[in-house]
């Protein structure tokens, strides 16, 4: 192998050898420092050396880049670390990493929740409801849009000053100083905006690109704690006993029979909101009266209610109207295919009713009741049934409330034949309060109303 001592002028003049896709001069006051030049014309210096008994070579640039004193220096660096030992390979595959980690924590440290939340969201939609995921997305907006009802711009959502923040910057004291500024003007919202960031930052520290970087007592320091807003029962949330009569008449009334029979049907069984808003035709069963509800405890499985007489005959009316194309009320008009959904709605979002607080409000106030929140009719259910006597477990079972005793976790297993027998006693004693002319629950209105099911 011919050495020659490297010049610049040399090293513009070297070519590669003809019928040879590379040829590589070699210096001969650097020991290992080649000039590899190909067919093409590609020129880059090389260094080539022996470890271990084993030939190996790493290029060190272009000659353009690098001059020639510095390829001889770094030749002259890498001929060190072989003498000791070290592979320049392994040592700048070592350096590459060292780079690449400084690189992705400094990308680490510079995530804002904004980023980070954006991701969660996509990440957690697949295990939530559509009105959680919603909520999420609402409590989070920056605001200033347009509203879609009334005058004027959204307001920023109670996380919305949250967003900027990097997470390695979402201390105790940040979020302290954020819920005492929230809680000043919505409270209730402030305490919401809380279990909403916990819930974030608990998913963040499962995440390898969130990990750490939110300080571990971020809000479970006693500085955020004695902020967070309390959770108390509200007192009175409920129709009583007297108050069924006049709630009945109004909501029977309305001229919007979805809506009607989307309130009646909360009262009667008890259900969330959501749960009963989501419910498809498919999940109604007339012939076997039954319903199956997408239960927010029991999301894998849901749970199966009885479907009372009075409701069932409110439901079959629906189906009738679903399937009776240009039927219209208000701006609900069917047209086309026939909705899946019972509570349909053109103008929502989800196909379903969304936003029944308006007409709830109506009813409460066409009624001359004091007001009762939505979820108060759930807590009517609860409240009313004992007028029954009914088994406390049984109305449990049937709104979907984890069993609170260890005989009912353990030792209950009540079959749908024997809850509707209960929860047929409770709606037929809400229809005698209020005086609705229906059939007493009894086998006979339960076959007509099967009936009427089957031939439809």
């Amino acid at each position: 192998m011919k050495k020659e001592s490297f010049t610049v002028a040399r090293i513009e003049a070297y070519r590669c050898e003809p019928g040879k896709e590379q040829t590589i001069y070699w210096d001969s006051k650097a020991p290992g420092l080649g000039l590899r030049v190909t067919a093409a014309g590609a020129r880059a210096y090389v260094f080539e050396s022996r470890l271990f008994g084993k030939t190996f070579r790493v290029t060190i640039g272009d000659p353009r880049v690098w001059e020639l004193i510095k390829a001889r220096a770094e030749a002259g660096r890498l001929r060190t670390l072989v003498d000791d030992g070290k592979d320049p390979r392994k040592v700048r595959a070592e350096q590459r990493a060292v780079h690449e980690a400084e690189k992705i924590e400094k990308q680490r440290q510079s995530m804002t929740l904004s980023q980070a939340w954006d991701v969660y969201l996509v990440a957690r939609k697949p295990y939530w409801s559509a009105r959680t995921y919603q909520d999420h997305v609402r409590h989070s907006e920056i605001g200033g849009r347009p509203k879609k009802r009334g005058k004027g711009v959204t307001r920023p959502g109670v996380l919305a000053s949250l967003r900027p923040v990097l997470l390695s910057e979402l201390s105790a004291k940040r979020v302290s100083h954020w819920l005492w500024t929230e809680t000043q003007t919505r409270s209730t919202v402030a305490g919401l905006g809380y279990r909403m960031l916990r819930a974030f930052i608990h998913w963040a520290n499962d995440i390898p690109d969130y990990a750490g970087l939110v300080p571990a007592d971020a809000c479970s320091a006693r500085m955020v704690r004695n902020l967070v807003p309390r959770v108390k029962a509200k007192e009175g949330d409920c129709l009583q006993r007297e108050q069924l009569a006049a709630w009945f008449m109004a909501v029977r009334s309305m001229p919007n029979p979805l809506l009607s029979a989307y309130l009646q049907g909360l009262l009667i069984t008890g259900a969330r909101r959501e749960e009963l808003a989501g419910l498809r035709w498919t999940d109604v069963d007339f012939r076997w009266r039954s319903l199956s509800i997408a239960d927010k405890v029991e999301q894998s499985s849901g749970r199966v209610i009885p479907l009372t007489p009075y409701l069932a005959s409110l439901l079959l009316e629906l189906k009738h109207l679903n399937e009776t194309p240009g039927f219209r009320f208000g701006n609900n008009e069917k047209s086309g295919e026939a909705s899946p959904w019972v509570f349909w709605s053109r103008g929502s979002a989800t196909g379903y009713v969304s936003d029944p607080g308006v007409a709830h409000r109506a009813v409460l106030t066409a009624a001359g009741l004091p007001y009762v929140t939505l979820h108060g009719l759930r807590r009517s259910f609860g409240t009313l049934s004992e007028w029954c006597e009914i088994p406390v477990g049984v109305v449990a079972q049937i709104q979907g409330h984890k069993p609170s005793a260890l005989a009912e976790k353990h030792y209950r297993r009540r079959p749908l034949d024997l809850l509707r027998m209960w929860h047929d006693k409770i709606e037929g004693w809400m229809l005698e309060q209020a005086g609705v002319g229906f059939p007493p629950v009894e086998a006979t209105a339960s076959q007509q109303v099967t009936d009427e099911a089957m031939n439809s």
